[in-house]
């Protein structure tokens, strides 16, 4: 091994002690603090050589007027990309983990269980974008007549979500002829993802419109306005644990703290972040500065996607500071979102 080797082997150890340190009780590592960590047998003066070179690589910082040392954001990303060892979760807690996440048939409160229990497992903040509903299938449509014009369209989706419109229309029809309507659409559309669905009702009405009789044509148009909130529905995040995140501020944090709350609130930004997820391979993660996003300056965000019938859904994640346990909470999340496309799975 030559010395460069050598070098490197010593540098690369010491960070990851460094950082290690500093996750675990928040306090800037000094040289003497680094020996002891380490393991390694140096001088402190040996390590403080070490520090000012790892310091010139932007890799750590001095805060305030600290003697000690503390990761920066690149600094973060080499230790989790280069240097972490990841630990598997207890296997009897996994048991209980999937166990919670199943004890329902329901998809809407699978997700919420999933990130419940992510959000408890890490006591950071869980989230969950729901499922992309434009690539949820449509299983069954019908309409059924109330009064005064108007009927109820009731939509039966893949994903066992069923959605009801209240829909005003011009003129009464019987209920053979909303069967009639109903029967018709059921063969047209049945099995077509809802992003084909509103594209197909589209099409229809406008190159069918001539030779397709008024029953029809009326069919067309009542289906139309049922899925009318599919044309511009985005997906929607779910977010359990927010105030995990008050035990990691202090009171110097708390302006930043009310910003990431009203992140939390607003739901946009951290909904487009987590979409960058979706079509990933894996865990993600965007550390600090990465995400693009100043409310998450000081926080990390760890997102897997999860699946149904092979299509990626959606995305299950925490949000918590950039001084966390990457080495626990990495494999919760990649396990999370395992177990959650399992239950999904299992439910479809």
């Amino acid at each position: 091994m030559t010395k460069n080797q050598l070098f490197d082997d010593r540098t690369s150890q010491l960070m990851k002690a460094l950082v290690e340190s500093y996750i675990s009780d928040g306090l800037p590592v000094g040289s003497k603090a680094l020996v002891e960590s380490s393991g390694l047998k140096v001088s402190s003066a040996t390590v403080r050589n070490v520090m000012a070179d790892l310091e010139k690589m932007g890799l750590i910082h001095a805060p305030h007027t600290s003697a000690g040392r503390v990761p920066t954001v690149q600094g973060y990303r080499l230790f989790v990309d280069s240097l972490l060892s990841v630990k598997q979760p207890d296997k009897h807690l996994l048991k209980q983990f999937a166990s919670h996440i199943n004890d329902t048939d329901e998809q809407s409160k699978i997700l919420e269980n999933a990130i419940d229990t992510l959000s408890g497992m890490t006591q950071m903040a869980g989230l969950v974008v729901l499922p992309k509903k434009e690539l949820v299938s449509l299983s069954q449509i019908e309409f059924i007549p109330l009064s005064n014009k108007r009927i109820l369209a009731v939509l039966v989706q893949s994903d066992n979500a069923v959605q009801n419109r209240v829909l005003q229309l011009e003129k009464d029809y019987t209920p053979a002829q909303l069967q009639q309507m109903s029967n018709y659409l059921n063969t047209l559309l049945m099995g077509k993802s809802i992003k084909a669905v509103c594209r197909i009702l589209l099409q229809e009405m406008e190159q069918t419109r001539q030779k397709m009789d008024d029953m029809m044509r009326s069919a067309i148009q009542m289906a139309n306005h049922a899925f009318a909130e599919h044309h511009e529905e985005q997906n929607k995040v779910m977010i359990s644990g927010e105030t995990n995140l008050m035990q990691y501020a202090d009171n110097a944090d708390m302006d930043r703290m009310r910003q990431l709350f009203e992140a939390f609130h607003e739901k946009q930004h951290i909904l487009s972040l987590l979409n960058q997820v979706s079509d990933a391979d894996g865990v993600q993660l965007f550390i600090g500065e990465e995400s693009g996003y100043g409310p998450l300056d000081d926080c990390s965000v760890v997102a897997a996607p999860y699946q149904i019938e092979g299509q990626s859904m959606g995305v299950l994640g925490i949000i918590g500071p950039t001084r966390m346990a990457y080495d626990k909470v990495i494999p919760i999340v990649d396990l999370t979102a395992k177990l959650l496309t399992s239950a999904l799975n299992h439910e479809n």
